[in-house]
């Protein structure tokens, strides 16, 4: 099933400003319709007005000469649509002239004697008209003079693109600002994004405050998080530490005891009590062993100081830890083969390393046969230094080489006896260090390889 696509608020905060302008847009192209609606019905008016008082100041000279007043208003009537036709403009215009109650030219002999005025109901694809009537009490003529209101014009497709074209190709120009607008507004929150990616996983230390109001609330809430965050694993670190070294002290108890009983049983008994007294051994031993690595897990995941270490022979560190691991190989005559083949000084916690050099040695012991060969390489690298530890054993399938670094897992159908934290305690180290671990083959060899990678020292 295809995962659906996080939302954007980049893309929601575009869309806002887009939507509000395209209302803004949509009232301003009814303001600018219903202003050039009534403009042009003012301005109609009164250029009716002026042409129809110049009709009559024309005609006036002629009134004792009907033929040639007829003659004198259509040649008007003709210069005015020779003069509009190339201004693209299709109002009509009526002229009427009467003449004591006769009328003596009419210029649209076929409309009606009413026309409706633009404020009359009408039907929908009907104009308006406004008219204007001059008299002139000499002549006795009476010209009547009436003009088309083209209001179907603005609500035509020229008309509308006509009265919103300015609108329409400034909008590029309103979304290319909004797009920078809203990208450097989003800079601070990504940079916080950013602050909290960078830092490693154990740093649960306060944001610095933003100086912006709209971040502080988000800002402050991660802050109290995390602070409740790290009094939470404050308090479950010192609940670990507490009840490993309550452990302790009665598990040392129980060995002094056994011991003390078993040396006061006469011989007889005490052969008796071998296996008993073994097995007791042991047991005491493995709590002993899972007590002392949940110390170390601890150690581990306890907060690196403030201070950077100072630089360590990685080589003489690992060569001290093998020295320390070598009683426990030569009880299974396994042989540890150690090679250094360049100089790795890092700044390193000394103690955390040694848990991990100590438990990647400890497990290839464990699981190699005996009479078997551990192979340790530390070399420089491109990225800085590289150890790797490869034993003889049985391996670990692809599919559970990340799943043994969880604490207390253990392989199904493992004899090994062990409490699956070493691998744990391994990774928390390399994680402390700066370093990163994991588990391959060995190229068709039996056998395990870690690989530590230890990253370059900061410049």
């Amino acid at each position: 099933m295809k995962a659906a696509r996080p939302s954007s608020l980049f893309r929601r905060l575009m869309l806002g400003f887009s939507g509000v302008t395209v209302i803004v847009f949509l009232f301003g192209l009814a303001y600018v319709l219903q202003d050039a609606r009534v403009t042009q019905r003012t301005r109609t008016a009164a250029e009716n007005r002026a042409h129809a008082r110049e009709a009559l100041l024309h005609l006036a000279l002629l009134a004792d000469r009907p033929q040639a007043l007829v003659a004198a208003a259509g040649e008007l009537e003709a210069v005015r649509k020779r003069m509009f036709a190339t201004l693209d403009y299709h109002s009509r215009v009526r002229l009427r002239v009467w003449r004591a109650g006769r009328l003596l030219y009419d210029s649209l002999p076929g409309l009606p004697d009413a026309l409706p005025s633009p404020d009359q109901v009408r039907p929908l694809r009907e104009n308006g008209w406004v008219s204007s009537i001059e008299h002139d009490a000499a002549s006795g003529l009476v010209i009547e003079r009436s003009h088309e209101v083209d209001d179907l014009w603005m609500l035509s497709m020229s008309g509308i693109s006509f009265l919103a074209s300015s609108t329409v190709f400034s909008l590029p120009l309103l979304l290319l600002p909004a797009w920078l607008i809203v990208a450097i507004g989003l800079r601070p929150l990504r940079s916080i994004a950013e602050a909290i990616e960078q830092r490693a996983v154990s740093d649960l230390s306060a944001l610095p405050t933003s100086p912006y109001r709209e971040l502080s609330p988000l800002v402050d809430a991660i802050n109290r998080l995390m602070k409740r965050l790290n009094e939470r694993i404050e308090r479950e670190h010192q609940f670990l530490t507490d009840a490993a070294h309550e452990l302790k002290t009665p598990l040392v108890a129980v060995q002094i005891n056994a011991h003390v009983l078993l040396s006061r049983c006469d011989i007889e008994t005490r052969a008796r009590s071998a296996d008993a007294a073994a097995g007791l051994r042991d047991g005491v031993d493995r709590a002993t062993r899972m007590v002392h690595q949940l110390l170390a897990l601890e150690r581990t995941q306890s907060e690196p100081p403030p201070v950077p270490p100072p630089p360590v022979d990685l080589g003489a560190l690992v060569r001290d830890r093998l020295a320390a691991a070598v009683p426990l190989a030569l009880e299974r005559a396994i042989d540890i083969e150690f090679q250094v083949e360049g100089d790795c000084h890092l700044p390193l916690h000394v103690e955390s390393l040694g848990a991990l050099v100590d438990n990647l040695v400890s497990n290839a012991i464990k699981y190699s046969p005996e009479g078997g060969v551990i192979d340790v390489r530390l070399a420089p690298s491109t990225d800085g230094c590289r150890l790797s530890i490869a034993d003889q054993g049985p391996g670990i399938e692809p599919g559970l080489r990340r799943k043994v670094f969880e604490r207390f897992y253990r392989i199904p159908g493992q004899d090994q006896p062990g409490s699956g934290l070493g691998l744990a305690i391994a990774e928390r180290a390399a994680e402390r260090n700066g370093a990163a671990i994991r588990l391959e083959g060995r190229g068709g060899m039996a056998g395990l390889c870690a690989i530590v990678e230890f990253a370059p020292p900061a410049a």
